[in-house]
């Protein structure tokens, strides 16, 4: 089996059964408010708001259905989860929504196929994540002047959380400054994150390879219930 593939068995179960309710189904993208209107989908599940683990899985859109074509655990924030719109910088808790992914970045190369915008990390990239400078929530290379080394991540050195990366386009177009800043999706370090979503780095590997920015995906994070459930998005 391919790194990534998921059994038969599971894909029967993700796509008929309802997040723990064990009764008969539509697939999860189709119970959810928005899809954000491509042919893929990443979704994040967590059990709830402070959950530091989940399941992230990656589905096609064909001939009018939802088909999951992997999936893998995840991690949230060290802090679980919050919706995004209230979120604070610097809480260690993973937005809740749907967001566009804009581009991929990582310190090994990308893997072959990636389709993704892929900007290789060097000893001089940054992202700004200090809310008084003009490069707020933005790759920076080298760092820009106005941004404080210490509001910064220096992204060489997240070796395994920054082999492969996916950015998530939370507080990204228009940013709100002090809701956060560096929300990715990104290989597995040594445990929770700060609040972004990872999965192991196989799994990275295999979701570049899979993903098709002209398909236009998206990512889902949520609960499996409650205020930030994931079908409300």
């Amino acid at each position: 089996m391919r790194p990534g593939a998921v059994p038969a068995a599971v894909l029967v179960s993700l796509s008929l059964f309802a997040l723990g309710s064990g009764r008969p189904s539509a697939p999860l993208p189709d119970r959810m408010a928005d899809t954000g209107r491509g042919t893929q989908l990443i979704t994040a599940v967590a059990p709830g708001t402070a959950s530091t683990s989940g399941t992230v899985t990656w589905w096609d859109r064909k001939d009018g259905r939802w088909v999951a074509a992997g999936t893998a655990p995840a991690r949230f924030g060290a802090k679980g989860l919050v919706e995004g719109t209230a979120r604070r910088q610097g809480t260690d808790t993973t937005p809740t929504g749907l967001y566009g992914m804009p581009y991929a970045f990582g310190i090994k190369a990308a893997p072959r196929g990636t389709a993704y915008e892929y900007r290789p990390v060097r000893r001089d990239s940054w992202w700004c994540q200090d809310g008084d400078s003009r490069s707020y929530n933005r790759w920076t290379e080298p760092r820009a002047a106005d941004c404080r080394a210490a509001e910064a991540q220096h992204l060489i050195t997240y070796r395994a959380q920054y082999a492969h990366a996916l950015v998530v386009d939370f507080n990204y177009h228009r940013p709100v400054r002090g809701r956060g800043a560096g929300i990715f999706l990104h290989a597995d370090g040594r445990g929770a994150t700060a609040g972004c979503v990872s999965v192991p780095e196989k799994s990275m590997r295999a979701i570049l390879r899979w993903a098709d920015p002209a398909r236009r995906p998206h990512v889902a994070i949520g609960t499996r219930g409650g205020r930030t459930a994931i079908t409300r998005y």
